[in-house]
């Protein structure tokens, strides 16, 4: 095999394995008992469910009560 006569200079180098790198999305699947987006094999972050069972129960949020005017 060829030996090259010049070294290669860092960015030549760089740019070449640079041209490889990919961003791939992120797998997801749609949750059987909601339907929202989620990583599988993962618990819903929506509902709490995993494989059709409530792993973690979904918290409420409280709605601010109005104060009442002090007399």
């Amino acid at each position: 095999m060829p030996c090259p006569k010049r070294r290669h200079t860092r960015m030549r180098s760089r740019m070449r394995e640079a041209s490889n790198w990919k961003i791939f999305p992120k797998n997801s699947s749609n949750c059987p008992q909601c339907g929202e987006k989620k990583l599988p094999h993962r618990i819903c972050p929506n509902c709490g469910f995993y494989n059709g069972e409530l792993i973690i129960a979904k918290k409420e949020k409280n709605k601010p009560t109005e104060e009442k005017p002090k007399e």
